[in-house]
């Protein structure tokens, strides 16, 4: 069973607030969730609440009315979108007779289904003992009992409450140490890239939004890419070459979704390392959603809490992505705020429609601060051609004249015109040179 607690803080004849989600459409979000970890959902509803009990969240009656429902479904399980405290926890699976899960407890569930690199197995392993260690006050027959012990093992009278605490804090202080090797690691790979000084280009988005379809689409991998809520959690990275030659490295990353737990963004930081890296963010939209206005602030307020400024237009591009299933009228509207904000892109990644306009964009957003260079290259000048072809943007290489000589023609950084100043004196025009 899914329920969305409605907190209506105004009293029974509360409205939503402005920029408040509909509690049906954060149901919708919630029953996708569950979808995504293949639950079967029997019931769901949305049920108002009041005023919160602390005890049980849900007023006395309330809690008897979906005892009932649990029994007549036969729930195994009920989940509650929304926050829930140990307290409430415990209590509420006693009067149901089943497990309860609150909203972060089934993202971590859909996180340890979906991780699939080391790293996301460490984090998601991580988050799942954060959330554990504040909820040792479950229904356990032993936590009210004391053993004695050596000195190593607790001590004397101690609960097994505290040790199961001290287990746990231990294991989480294992897995941070893991976590920092695994961080230096990926440290190293950044560093090469660095070296080879691609652009990347992240993909960020609500969850489900298709970013997935739209790195397939672009990329032509075959990364998983299916209409559920988290279908990708690690990062994936691959080269791509823009129409006029510029190599990006485009890189996928996993969903934001609205209320996600600060610790959670805290613990999956690395994982969105690549955003704060990224030279260009591609914001893709569900702009056929009825929520994508919400979703977009949604992500915004991710970014921000990964110190990336949404308002940003010089790093942000916002892609308006399933442009195919909107309405005819829709789509004329949105078709013309696009062709007044250089800003926003419209794309189909199911049909293809709109890559080109996409991948035009990218080349001319990342290659905005190259200079345009004619190099000639004599026979002798193999090392410095090899050094601009690992290097530089080589957009166009004519066939050599009579004498053997060959001529370039590159895109550089003011770094890499430095750099072949000082490694090939004279390859460049002196008025380079001097710049």
């Amino acid at each position: 069973m899914v329920l969305h607690p409605w907190i209506k803080s105004g009293g029974a004849g509360a409205h939503l607030r402005p920029g408040q989600r509909a509690p049906e459409d954060r149901l919708e979000e919630a029953v996708g969730l569950a979808a995504a970890i293949h639950l079967d959902v029997a019931h769901s509803a949305v049920v108002p609440v009041a005023s919160p009990k602390p005890g049980t969240l849900f007023g006395e009656g309330k809690v008897e009315e979906i005892k009932g429902l649990v029994k007549l479904e036969e729930a195994g399980l009920v989940i509650i979108d929304g926050p829930v405290t140990p307290i409430q926890q415990r209590n509420l699976e006693r009067a149901w007779k089943t497990k309860v899960l609150d909203r972060t407890g089934l993202i971590l569930e859909i996180f340890g289904e979906r991780a699939a690199t080391r790293e996301g197995a460490l984090q998601v392993e991580l988050a799942h003992l954060i959330y554990q260690k504040s909820r040792l006050v479950r229904s356990w027959t032993h936590l009210e009992r004391q053993r004695g012990g050596l000195g190593f093992v607790g001590g004397p009278g101690e609960t097994q409450i505290e040790a199961d605490r001290r287990h746990i804090q231990d294991r989480i202080t294992k897995l941070e140490n893991q976590l920092e090797r695994v961080t230096r690691t990926r440290e190293l790979h950044r560093k090469k890239r660095r070296r080879v000084p691609y652009p990347i280009v992240a993909l960020v988005g609500y969850t489900n939004a298709g970013k997935s379809t739209l790195f397939n689409r672009m990329t032509a991998a075959e990364v998983m890419a299916e209409d559920m809520l988290f279908a990708t959690l690690d990062p994936t990275m691959r080269a791509l070459d823009m129409p006029g030659g510029q190599r990006v490295i485009l890189s996928d990353t996993v969903g934001f979704i609205s209320d996600l737990p600060t610790s959670l963004v805290a613990a999956f930081r690395a994982t969105l390392e690549e955003v704060l890296e990224a030279d260009l963010i591609l914001h893709v939209r569900d702009i056929s959603h009825p929520e994508t206005a919400a979703q977009r602030l949604d992500v915004h307020q991710v970014l921000r809490e990964l110190g990336v400024d949404p308002q940003d237009t010089g790093l942000i591009v916002e892609v308006a992505n399933k442009i195919d299933l909107l309405e005819p009228a829709a789509r004329t509207v949105l078709e013309a705020e696009a062709a007044a904000d250089p800003n926003q892109v419209l794309v189909s990644a199911m049909t293809g429609e709109g890559i080109g306009t996409l991948n035009t964009l990218i080349e001319t957003r990342v290659t905005a601060h190259l200079m345009d260079l004619d190099v000639t290259l004599t026979p002798a000048d193999a090392a410095a051609r090899a050094w601009l072809h690992q290097h530089c943007t080589v957009v166009r290489e004519d066939a050599p004249d009579t004498d053997g000589n060959v001529e370039i023609h590159i895109k550089a950084s003011a770094a890499d015109i430095g750099r072949i100043n000082k490694q090939f004196p004279g390859l460049l025009p002196e008025a380079v040179t001097l710049h």
